[in-house]
């Protein structure tokens, strides 16, 4: 993988070459000063909302850090000299009252702090900007306790600790229109991503649980962040060029739980085999006067330059449920996986022009001797303003889709026939979720949700180190988010 990392830092070193533009104040939108976007309506036009995505990312709110829509209780005395602070606190009340290997209810929570500074203001440095956020994470998980699921039923599940997540310099070149940010980031933020999946809280909506599974320590998502460097090009108002490399593994190869391994965020990895991933975006109808509804297509994909359990054979060729054999799988060299996102505006509604109707999709494949799900989908109908009376307010319905690989499928097979070992044949896991965003006031939020999670992780589950089917769950509760 020398050669891949060679040509990444080749293509950054290029486009970083028109150095010169960054001589006196950027011109760009995304260089405006936190001040600058006050002045702007609370109403952001769909190319907005594009240029949004790449801002610094609050994980709980997936609006950025430098959003004024807050309850305004944090003070921000030097925010006018570049300096910012910002806290988020989001709590899950969740009960599964049906199904899942046990029944029963769950509190967690998660206080995001952060910090942004900008370079311009601070030190005339035009251009250079920095973020940090911490997590403090406490509770316990539904999906982990109870459910025993891959599509965890909620974004913030983790194991309780305090954890430094994101931390990185960005550099804007060119009138903004291209930028390099490198340290510790996460990858969910800004790859296969859809403006539409706010309203839902279940964690594959965010990071898909096909890269959540497949990715060495679920990948660089929450709640571990990873080394790397993200360069982003706006060749034209519609085309946008993301390209990546991560360090492979945020916690590092071992056989207990990644998040302990890694538990409070600063291990800084940088020799395990990398991660790249990349992803063009084209965005249509984003100008406020265009004669179309607004939309976006995505396609991208990742690599992976590790070694990857076989998921049927050892490396003698044998299953690994065959008794004669060592049941220690083969290692295959490297893993990639190819997706894409659709996300369309379908129906204005009457009334406040926030109102509307969206619709997204998202699809992605990766080889099934290596990994455990093969094949995942998922989609939605999102309405932001249901209610003319209560336009900020947002109801989603969305669909999820985890398939098992083949080969791991014909491995539980082979345990029934090799092993005498009645387990399930694993087929897929999916899930269905209703969920409503209701703004109480600015920077208070309430999503009730109600979910259903079918064939819970394929089938079964492992409890107490055995395998166990599992019933299809119910899941009903509450998740509250508050920025100070």
């Amino acid at each position: 993988m020398r050669f891949a990392s060679c040509l990444v830092i080749l293509i950054l070193g290029s486009l970083a070459a028109p150095a010169g533009a960054q001589n006196g104040p950027s011109q760009g939108s995304e260089g405006a000063s936190p001040a600058a976007r006050e002045e702007k309506t609370d109403k952001k036009s769909p190319a907005e909302d594009k240029e949004e995505e790449h801002k610094p990312a609050d994980p709980d709110t997936g609006k950025s850090t430098l959003s004024n829509e807050t309850l305004g209780l944090l003070p921000n005395p030097f925010e006018s000299r570049g300096l910012k602070f910002s806290a988020t606190y989001v709590a899950d009340v969740l009960g599964n009252p049906t199904g899942g290997l046990r029944q029963g209810a769950i509190y967690e929570g998660r206080l995001n702090l952060a910090i942004d500074l900008d370079f311009a203001k601070l030190a005339g440095w035009s251009g250079l900007s920095f973020h940090a956020n911490a997590f403090q994470i406490h509770g316990r998980g539904l999906s982990r306790n109870n459910i025993h699921n891959l599509m965890l039923v909620s974004s913030i599940e983790a194991l309780a600790t305090t954890r430094l997540y994101e931390m990185w310099f960005e550099q804007k070149f060119a009138k903004d229109k291209f930028s390099v940010r490198a340290g510790q980031l996460a990858a969910d933020t800004e790859f296969i991503t859809s403006k539409y999946t706010d309203v839902f809280i279940n964690s594959t909506y965010g990071w898909p649980a096909i890269t959540a599974t497949n990715l060495p320590s679920g990948g660089p998502s929450p709640p571990l962040a990873a080394v790397g460097a993200r360069l982003k090009a706006d060749l034209s108002q519609q085309i946008t060029l993301l390209a990546a490399i991560f360090n492979g593994d945020p916690a590092g190869a071992g056989e207990d739980d990644p998040q302990l391994r890694n538990r409070h965020g600063v291990n800084f990895r940088v020799n395990d085999p990398p991660l790249l991933i990349s992803e063009v975006q084209y965005a249509y109808n984003q100008e406020k006067n265009a004669k179309g509804l607004p939309g976006t297509v995505k396609l991208g994909g990742w690599y992976h330059a590790g070694l990857f359990d076989d998921q049927r054979f050892t490396s003698a060729g044998l299953s690994q449920a065959d008794p004669t054999g060592s049941g220690v799988p083969a290692k295959l060299r490297g893993n990639f996986g190819l997706y894409g996102v659709f996300e369309q505006e379908i129906l204005k509604l009457p009334g406040n022009e926030d109102r509307a109707i969206g619709v997204f999709t998202r699809v992605s494949a990766s080889p099934p001797d290596r990994n455990l799900i093969a094949f995942y989908a998922d989609g939605g109908l999102n309405i932001e303003g249901p209610l003319q009376q209560r336009p900020k307010d947002k109801l989603g319905l969305g669909f999820g889709l985890a398939r098992i690989s083949d080969r791991a499928r014909d491995l539980d097979r082979d345990f029934e026939v090799l092993a005498r070992d009645t387990r399930p044949v694993r087929d897929f896991e999916a899930i269905a979720a209703l969920s409503y965003l209701a703004q109480i006031r600015q920077g208070w939020t309430m999503h009730p949700t109600l979910q259903y999670v079918m064939h819970p992780g394929g089938g079964y589950a492992f409890d107490a180190g055995r395998p166990k089917a599992v019933k299809n769950a119910l899941v009903l509760g509450v998740r509250t988010v508050l920025k100070f």
